[in-house]
């Protein structure tokens, strides 16, 4: 039997989030057990995915392709390539955790008549399915509308539940990306006249496959000023979906009024569509603008790296610090993509599923501890790891890794950005690594002020993480130091596609100079 694999992974989660919503009121355990079930069923899925995925096979694995509306030239394409099948893994492993992790977060929310469990797993259901729809998607417009179609969930679970700006952050949250997703939307239609006026097709399509091969063939022959300016409408929206400095002014605050739950799928899920965007579409749809555009984004990705290192060490509050050390590491993947080197783009897809673990930790870690305090002040706490070693500890390896620390999974994709990057852009790659030693100091000096030091008075109640939150936090661990150590099996997937993607659009990697140190 052909089992259809992708429409079952996407399907799974929003079935379940409908059935969440039709249980009684009264049923609360019941929806939170059955969100965390179906999570799970979701996990199961992912990985028969990467066991039968073959790393030296085809290049989109497991497709399927139906008629949509064929009068559009648009058809119900799925495929899976290696880049797209780690976020896949990372979505499914994470949305189980992010769900246990925010079991609690409901109990003081009344406005829902009493469905706010209810409503809170549903539409966590519902945006792990849109992300995984757009990841596995080779359809131009059905990418595009579950790219916008997640901007509704995260809209209501910002705005529903979190603090006391949350409706606030939620509606600047949803202007910015809903303003870059209607740029997005004329490039699509662009797009698609484009192809309808071209000899390679019989009308319009939206096949991704089929344009690619057109373009790398030559046989899409299109004014470089309108493949200019379809690049520049992809482009807006995924920088701001990402997001890339300066299109960032949007997280901090949706980040800091969420729930720590939701704040973690918004980062380490949903703005890596964007930055998956960028290296499926952006440079294979539109090979020489992404070349010409290329020193441009790279400057605005190491202005964003610094920026956000800097602006980090600054702050007062603990959940914005660490929304800040989002936007720098968003720039690091962005550079990756963007030098076009072999080192860079596996570097970058390998930090996409890195920095997804390690953000996921230090946030969640820090929404335990700021659970029990009730403040996001750093000044707040001093001396938790005399009352809390558990928690202490986990936060110290959890920060350690944003910081890239060796032996910790972000530190290869780290290292594997800035190699790429020397090869090509030496100046790039010297001021990108300035934010190495800004991390140590905003990490660094984080954990000493609120881990270290005599015990505050208000620190003395702190209680250590109970069993629920190890359960979340363990994980998040050992995957860090898994990959910190052993990252060859998630990089015999990625490295494949990334070679692909590089022959799509002409690039090879640079010549060392003999005598040269990469």
């Amino acid at each position: 039997m052909n089992i259809p694999w992708l429409t079952v992974l996407w399907a799974v989660p929003m079935v379940g989030a409908v059935l969440i919503i039709l249980l009684p009121a009264a049923a609360r355990q019941l929806a939170k057990y059955l969100g965390v079930a179906v999570a799970l069923a979701v996990l199961a899925v992912a990985l028969v995915l990467a066991v039968g995925f073959d790393p030296a096979g085809a290049q989109y694995q497991f497709v399927e392709d139906h008629p949509w509306i064929p009068s559009f030239g648009t058809g119900y394409i799925l495929g899976v390539d290696g880049i797209a099948l780690a976020l896949v893994v990372l979505t499914a492993v994470l949305v189980p955790l992010l769900l246990l992790a925010g079991w609690n977060d409901t109990q003081d929310q009344t406005a829902l008549s009493g469905r706010s469990a209810h409503s809170y797993v549903a539409l966590t259901l519902a945006v792990e399915g849109m992300v995984l729809i757009s990841l596995v998607a080779l359809d131009v417009l059905l990418f595009y509308v579950f790219f916008e179609a997640m901007l509704i969930p995260m809209y209501f679970l910002i705005g529903g539940f979190g603090g006391a700006g949350r409706g606030k952050a939620a509606v600047k949250f949803l202007l910015y990306n809903l303003f870059g997703g209607l740029v997005m939307l004329a490039a699509v239609v662009g797009l698609y006249v484009v192809t309808a006026n071209s000899t390679a097709f019989d009308g319009g399509t939206f096949d991704f496959r089929a344009i690619v091969a057109a373009v790398s063939s030559g046989e899409l022959a299109v004014d470089p000023a309108i493949l200019n300016a379809l690049f520049l409408g992809f482009m807006f929206a995924f920088a701001i979906k990402a997001p890339l400095w300066p299109f960032h002014r949007w997280l901090p605050d949706a980040a800091v009024e969420s729930t720590p739950a939701t704040a973690v799928l918004m980062m380490a899920i949903v703005d890596k569509v964007g930055t998956f965007g960028m290296l499926r579409y952006c440079l294979q749809l539109f090979p020489e603008p992404s070349t010409l555009f290329r020193p441009f984004v790279i400057t605005l990705a190491v202005i964003g790296i610094v920026y956000g290192a800097i602006v980090a060490i600054g702050q007062t509050d603990v959940m914005r610090l660490i929304a800040y050390t989002s936007i720098s590491h968003f720039g690091f993947i962005i550079l990756g993509i963007f030098v076009m080197t072999s080192q860079g783009q596996s570097g970058s897809t390998l930090y996409m599923v890195n920095h997804g673990i390690s953000t996921a930790a230090l946030f969640l870690i820090a929404g335990f501890l700021v659970s029990r305090r009730g403040s996001r002040l750093i000044a707040s706490y001093g001396g938790v790891q005399k009352v809390a070693p558990v928690l202490a500890g986990t936060f110290l390896v959890a920060g350690l890794a944003t910081l890239s620390l060796p032996g910790l999974a972000p530190f290869i994709s780290e290292f594997l950005v800035l190699i790429g990057t020397f090869t090509r852009y030496p100046v790039f790659a010297v001021l990108a690594s300035a934010a190495l030693v800004l991390s140590a100091v905003y990490i660094l000096w984080l954990y000493q002020r609120m881990m270290t030091g005599p015990v505050t008075v208000d620190s003395k109640g702190v209680r250590d993480l109970v069993p629920r939150e190890i359960a979340v936090v363990a994980p998040l661990i050992a995957l860090l130091l898994v990959l910190g150590v052993y990252p060859k099996p998630a990089l015999d997937i990625i490295n494949p596609a990334v070679e692909h993607t590089l022959t799509t659009i002409d690039q090879q990697d640079p010549a060392i100079a003999e005598g040269t140190v990469p």
